[in-house]
C-alpha cells in the first residue's frame, strides 16, 4: 500500500489568466492497496462523498485508466481510497488534483515508464489546460503554456514571507457556468494592461519584491467579468484591498484569496463577514503556497 499526496491549487493570481497556477499547503491524499480479485473498489471520504462516483467512472481512476493505455500496462485489482480535503467546484484545483494523483499512483505501480514531463503534458491533455495540473505535480508558482502539443513551463519558489488567506463560499461555481461571463473579445487597450502586470507578478515573484507584487495583481481580463456571479467579491475587494497585498478570484471561483504579510486571521474573519452579510456561508483557511508538489508516501 502507498498513498498520493496532492496540493490543492489557484489559477491565474489576477492578471496570469490561463497562464500562472500556484499549489498551496491544503492537501487530498489518494490510498492505493493492490487487492487479490480483478476490479477495482473506490471509497471517498471528506469532499465529494455524494457527489463523487465510486465505479470506473471515477476521474482518479479513469486518469490511471489513461496511464495505463499509454504505457501498455495490465493494471491489477485495485482498492482506492480518496482522502479530499479540497472542495470540489471552488476554484482550488480538485479535478487537477484527482487527474495527477491518479498518474502518479499509476506510474508508481506501472514501474515509473513515464518522466514528470510525460506526466504533466498526459495530465493537460486530459485538463484540458496547465495551469492548474502544473503547479500540482511540480509545486511552487508555474508560469505555462502549451505549444506544438508540448507543455511549456517555469516553475517558481513561491515567495517565503507570502500568505493566502483563501475565503471559501459555500456553494458551488463550475468552470463552464465561470466561462460562460467571459467576453468573446477585449480591447487592445486591457490585452495590454494584463501584459504588463503579469510580467511585473513575474518579477515580483523572483525577486521577492511584496510592494511590486500588490502592484502587479489587477486584471482585465477575467476577474471584471466573473465578479457579478460572486455576491459579496465586490465588497471583500473594496473594504480589504488596502490591508493586503491584493484579492484575487481562485481560478474560475467562488473562493476568493489575499495575498498578504500579516493579519491574515483578521483578514479571514471580515472576508467570512462580508460574505455572510449577502447571505452566503464562508469559510477561511490561512495557509501558505508550497513549493512540494505531489509526492509518493509509501506505507
Amino acid at each position: 500500500m502507498f498513498k498520493v499526496k496532492i496540493p490543492a491549487t489557484t489559477a491565474n493570481l489576477g492578471p496570469g489568466f490561463d497562464t500562472f497556477g500556484m499549489s498551496l499547503g491544503l492537501y487530498n491524499l489518494i490510498e492505493i492497496e493492490r487487492k487479490q480479485k480483478e476490479g477495482v473498489e473506490i471509497e471517498v471520504a471528506g469532499y465529494g462523498i455524494e457527489e463523487l462516483t465510486t465505479d470506473e467512472s471515477n476521474l482518479v481512476y479513469r486518469s490511471m485508466l489513461r496511464l495505463f493505455e499509454t504505457v501498455d500496462y495490465l493494471p491489477p485489482g485495485l482498492k482506492i481510497k480518496l482522502i479530499n480535503r479540497i472542495p470540489l467546484a471552488r476554484g482550488l484545483g480538485s479535478s487537477a488534483a484527482a487527474i495527477v494523483g491518479g498518474l502518479l499512483a499509476a506510474n508508481k505501480l506501472s514501474g515509473e515508464q513515464l518522466t514528470t514531463e510525460e506526466l504533466l503534458n498526459l495530465a493537460t491533455e486530459i485538463e484540458g489546460h496547465p495551469d492548474n495540473v502544473a503547479p500540482a505535480l511540480l509545486g511552487g508558482v508555474v508560469i505555462s503554456t502549451v505549444k506544438d502539443k508540448e507543455v511549456i513551463y517555469k516553475k517558481v519558489t513561491p515567495p517565503s514571507k507570502l500568505k493566502t488567506v483563501v475565503c471559501i463560499p459555500d456553494y458551488q461555481l463550475t468552470t463552464d457556468e465561470s466561462r460562460s461571463a467571459l467576453p468573446d473579445k477585449v480591447s487592445f487597450k486591457d490585452a495590454v494592461f494584463n501584459v504588463s502586470h503579469a510580467s511585473l507578478l513575474l518579477a515580483g515573484l523572483l525577486t521577492e519584491d511584496y510592494e511590486l507584487i500588490g502592484q502587479a495583481l489587477d486584471d482585465r481580463l477575467h476577474q471584471p467579468y466573473r465578479q457579478g456571479l460572486i455576491p459579496g467579491l465586490d465588497e471583500v475587494i473594496e473594504d480589504l484591498s488596502q490591508d493586503v497585498l491584493g484579492i484575487v478570484l481562485s481560478g474560475s471561483g467562488p473562493t476568493a484569496i489575499a495575498l498578504t504579510l500579516e493579519d491574515e486571521e483578521r483578514i479571514g474573519v471580515e472576508m467570512k463577514d462580508i460574505f455572510a452579510k449577502q447571505g452566503i456561508e464562508a469559510q477561511y483557511l490561512v495557509i501558505s503556497p508550497t513549493d512540494q508538489g505531489a509526492t509518493i508516501i509509501e506505507s
